[in-house]
């Protein structure tokens, strides 16, 4: 499973970030939160969480192997008592989508909530529907293909404004 982004339909709610902090920390914590909503230019919200790579970059930059991938959803699991906070994983995710908890303790990374992720139903439910849980099978390379927000962001502002974005973002 995997979840697809639509990033043209994201309203910047955040919901998303909540619900996943409320389901990881048992409370409201954006900064905790696995999913991540970036907002570099007004107008273009861009939902951020992992992509699951066809090779798990973060997973082989680990020293002390505390991130592995899930048998059944393959998401990154992180084990917080093995990790260091020491940040190579987050240094080798070409998406750069790996954080450290705000504790400064340990890495999080998106872990699909054992198969039910929370930010996709929260999403839906509010009739946004820019998260979608969909079969991996579907997803396309280019999907999975890692980028930072601020990369994302200028697709989705090109794509929304068109030339004007081109002009302006350069």
């Amino acid at each position: 499973m995997w979840v697809k982004r639509n990033y043209e339909k994201c309203s910047g709610c955040r919901n998303c970030e909540i619900a996943c902090s409320l389901f990881h920390e048992g409370k409201i914590w954006p900064e905790a939160s696995r999913i991540r909503v970036f907002m570099f230019i007004p107008g273009v919200e861009i939902p951020h969480l992992c992509f699951q790579c066809e090779q798990r970059f973060c997973v082989e930059a680990c020293p002390v192997q505390a991130l592995s991938i899930e048998e059944k959803t393959r998401a990154i699991k992180v084990n917080s008592s093995k990790c260091t906070g020491c940040s190579l994983c987050i240094d080798a995710c070409p998406g750069r989508v790996p954080h450290l908890h705000p504790n400064g303790k340990h890495i999080v990374i998106c872990d699909l909530c054992g198969g039910e992720p929370k930010c996709v139903e929260v999403c839906n439910e509010g009739g946004w529907n820019a998260l979608e849980l969909v079969p991996r099978e579907e997803v396309s390379l280019s999907e999975l293909a890692p980028k930072t927000p601020q990369e994302l962001t200028k697709e989705v502002a090109e794509t929304i404004l068109g030339e004007v974005a081109k002009e302006v973002l350069g």
